[in-house]
């Protein structure tokens, strides 16, 4: 396996929102939540003051454009009252106070400006790719998109291939419920496709607008997690099989593991309201063992070197600080200090989900990096499934 990169394109959210917003919306809106007291703390374990959106914080606060008391509900809620006793024109008061509360947001109502956006997002990061790559629409051999909170079919592939537009023979591979591990999984399959014809041209593509997941209703601990977690980002990057001119990252070998029985830790669910990302506290503690097993496949891999081996950056997405602390405490005694300097930057301004490993690569590249400098990148996703992916610096 050997696979060559150029620099990662990355387009974050242009709305910028503040922490300090996310706590008004929720104090105004949860007054009698028994985490209340707390949330100033949680805000600040996170370690997050900004994040960038897609949409604005009033798109994703906003009420549905329908009533709180639905068509098919009126007559049933009229009977009710009536039978309890109520004068006609009593229930005709009650009936009209009902159907002039707002309803939460509709799932179309939620995801179809999203959607829209991460179109737009994913066509500038794609552009962005080529032209740092050097290289036109029309060179790209197979397109591998990923953006897993705004269902849609077709999908951002068939989106892109208009957009830009790509050769009526490009091979669209979409995946959209790769989530968290869309930036390495989706850097494996391009590996090995250029494996398999050195010649291709591999063009991936991440959008994702996460705040689609912000769910003003929901009033559990988990939600008030979630609200504060999440950015959106598009990124896109360009592999070939060959060396270029433009290639910065040389990629080796690549690693897949996924733990049994672990489907239900993270999931995202769509309901009546839109979709929600439902968080499980077992959920850090499964990470980390994906974290285990690829130290495992790094020691195996390099035992037999003449040298002691180690990283020289480890580019990781985790999902969250605690799994990123794990992960230093358990790391070889004599690796260096600072492996995840890279993870940490990008995380103070958001969970990225697919994106991140891109956006931390990125930052990594702009840092700049010695040739040969030995480089892991990791991610872990709902599942709970992980890829990581060993490669050198150029």
């Amino acid at each position: 396996m050997a696979a060559y990169l150029s620099a990662p394109a990355v387009i974050h959210g242009e709305h910028a929102v503040q922490t300090s917003e996310i706590l008004a919306e929720v104090r105004a809106r949860h007054t009698d939540a028994p985490w209340l007291p707390r949330i100033d703390g949680i805000a600040a374990s996170t370690g997050i003051t900004s994040r960038g959106w897609m949409v604005p914080l009033e798109t994703a606060t906003a009420p549905g454009s329908g009533s709180g008391l639905r068509t098919p509900g009126v007559g049933p809620a009229r009977e009710a009252l009536i039978s309890s006793g109520f004068s006609e024109q009593d229930v005709d008061r009650a009936i009209a106070a009902l159907e002039a509360l707002p309803a939460p947001q509709t799932v179309q109502e939620r995801t179809a400006p999203a959607w829209e956006a991460v179109q737009e997002y994913g066509e500038r990061a794609a552009r962005g790719a080529l032209q740092i790559a050097g290289l036109d629409a029309s060179d790209v051999d197979c397109l591998i998109t990923s953006h897993s909170t705004t269902p849609a079919l077709p999908g951002l592939d068939v989106s892109l291939a208009n957009r830009l537009p790509l050769r009526g023979d490009t091979l669209l591979l979409p995946a959209t419920q790769w989530a968290c591990i869309a930036g390495t999984r989706s850097l494996a399959l391009a590996a090995d496709l250029v494996a398999a014809d050195p010649d291709r041209v591999v063009l991936v593509v991440i959008s994702e607008a996460l705040s689609t997941t912000y769910q003003p209703a929901d009033d559990t601990l988990e939600s008030l997690i979630v609200r504060l977690l999440f950015a959106d980002t598009a990124v896109a990057v360009v592999v070939t099989g060959r060396p270029r001119p433009e290639s910065v990252l040389r990629l080796d070998a690549s690693w897949h593991h996924t733990l049994p029985g672990t489907q239900d830790l993270h999931r995202l669910e769509t309901r009546a309201d839109g979709t929600h990302f439902v968080m499980d506290r077992r959920g850090p503690r499964a990470v980390q063992d994906t974290v285990a097993a690829m130290w495992e496949w790094l020691r195996l891999r390099h035992e037999d070197d003449t040298e002691p081996w180690n990283p020289d950056l480890l580019l990781a997405h985790p999902g969250g600080t605690r799994v990123l602390e794990y992960m230093e405490q358990t790391m070889p005694e004599e690796w260096p200090e600072g492996l995840l300097a890279h993870s940490r930057d990008s995380y103070t301004t958001g969970n990225r989900g697919g994106a991140a490993v891109l956006d931390i690569l990125r930052r990594a590249h702009d840092a700049g990096q010695k040739p040969g400098s030995r480089t892991v990148l990791y991610a872990a996703a709902p599942g709970l499934t992980a890829t990581a992916i060993e490669g050198e610096w150029l």
